[in-house]
């Protein structure tokens, strides 16, 4: 299913069409979201504004290929979904005033995924033309042995044998996701995005990992945007009270389960970096960087490696006002300010004064990179593209400025700690 939002119908414009992908990693979420409605971008810009539902988790990522040839693309039909999706922006969109030439690609973790994905496909090459990464942060998503084991476990628990895998296709949906749910309940722990029903690489539909060891050449003329928030880690501690309230042994204790023996090392080096920092505030940046910071600064460098197209790597620092502060600059704390939706999300933003001026600023950075390949506009300071040199990165805050590698030795430890070369 599709959403379409457009100042025009039938009237011979070519505006630029921003095609959204919902994050909620490879398993949930929605297309159809109100924190993403894109009726404020599509008037703001003037552009068609696109959003997706396609299949998700074991409907959309069970790769069944190892059983029977009928089922050889199973494992990335969520993402063959997407393409189609955007092959029908290509047939169809100019009916919506938009211009098929001029697509960008854009989600938000998962929906970042889904992009680094198809950054890497080359059914989906041609089919846009920028692309943004918002908190995606995934070098690699499954390997097919992993999703063959899955495949197997799956079966294993609708006890459906190998060489019978047709009968899959006889079962009732609710049977078939309660033995999904069940082989994700039987891994506690593991990262889901590389471990779980995800895209898969098969050597075809996605011939190698999107950026590990190195960036795909697929799609390398196309423009990428990329970038993370501060605090990602506080929004998933929402139902983890504890985590606000670290004393010295509950960082250690908890850093030391991300980094082992690396632990009192990356302390001691965030508690030099921040130094008003609390034990819980070090906890949050450390976390953050591990997951998402250190990420996509690699995915960055090794796309400005292939030295076909500009990166623009930013880093947003904007903290919001609701929960008494504490969420700081959380993930998916950028999307109302894409999508200049402040006041709709404003249990995220709060809404007020602040967030509306900066909705302001990035919704029209958005815009510009759509419309152009190229983020700078007349409310941002100069946006340069990143390199491995200087690495400038955009920093938007209520006064958003470019820095020069802001997470320099916080980088230098992550890689080291990640095994990143």
């Amino acid at each position: 299913m599709l959403n379409v939002w457009t100042p025009g119908l039938n009237d011979g414009r070519k505006r630029p069409v921003l095609f959204w992908c919902h994050g909620g990693g490879f398993a949930t979420g929605s297309g159809s979201s109100p924190g993403t409605d894109g009726t404020n971008l599509a008037r703001r810009g003037d552009v068609v504004v696109v959003s997706i539902n396609h299949r998700l988790n074991v409907l959309g990522f069970a790769d069944l290929s190892e059983f029977s040839s009928d089922f050889a693309a199973s494992g990335d039909v969520g993402m063959l979904d997407i393409v189609q999706a955007l092959q029908w922006v290509r047939q169809n969109i100019a009916q919506f005033g938009g211009d098929p030439n001029t697509v960008m690609i854009f989600g938000q973790s998962g929906g970042g995924r889904k992009v680094e994905t198809l950054l890497a496909m080359p059914s989906a090459k041609g089919l846009f033309h920028r692309a943004t990464i918002e908190s995606g942060a995934a070098l690699q998503v499954a390997g097919r042995e992993i999703a063959i084991r899955n495949a197997e476990r799956l079966l294993a628990k609708l006890e459906v044998s190998k060489s019978d895998v047709h009968k899959l296709q006889q079962l009732p949906l609710d049977k078939i996701m309660r033995a999904y749910f069940a082989v994700v309940r039987d891994e506690p722990g593991v990262d889901q995005t590389v471990s779980g029903f995800v895209p898969a690489v098969d050597g075809k539909i996605l011939p190698q990992q999107p950026f590990q060891p190195a960036a795909s050449p697929v799609s390398a003329e196309v423009p990428v945007m990329i970038g993370c928030t501060r605090t990602e880690m506080t929004l998933f501690a929402a139902n983890d009270p504890g985590a606000f309230q670290l004393d010295d042994a509950g960082l250690h204790m908890r850093v030391k389960e991300l980094l082992g023996g690396r632990a009192p090392a990356m302390i001691d080096l965030y508690r030099k970096l921040n130094r008003n920092a609390t034990a819980s505030d070090i906890y949050f940046l450390i976390a953050s960087d591990y997951r998402y910071g250190a990420p996509t600064m690699k995915i960055a460098e090794r796309r400005a490696a292939l030295g076909k197209a500009p990166v623009y790597a930013y880093y947003f620092t904007w903290e919001t006002p609701v929960q008494g502060g504490r969420l700081k600059s959380p993930h998916t704390m950028e999307i109302p300010f894409v999508f200049d939706n402040v006041q709709i999300s404003a249990r995220l933003t709060g809404g007020g004064p602040e967030a509306m001026a900066l909705a302001d600023k990035l919704s029209d950075t958005w815009i510009a990179f759509a419309r152009t390949g190229n983020p700078n506009n007349p409310k941002m300071p100069q946006w340069p593209a990143f390199t491995a040199k200087n690495r400038p990165t955009m920093v938007f805050n209520n006064v958003s400025k470019v820095v020069d590698d802001p997470l320099h030795e916080e980088l230098i430890a992550m890689y080291e700690a990640l095994k990143l070369t």
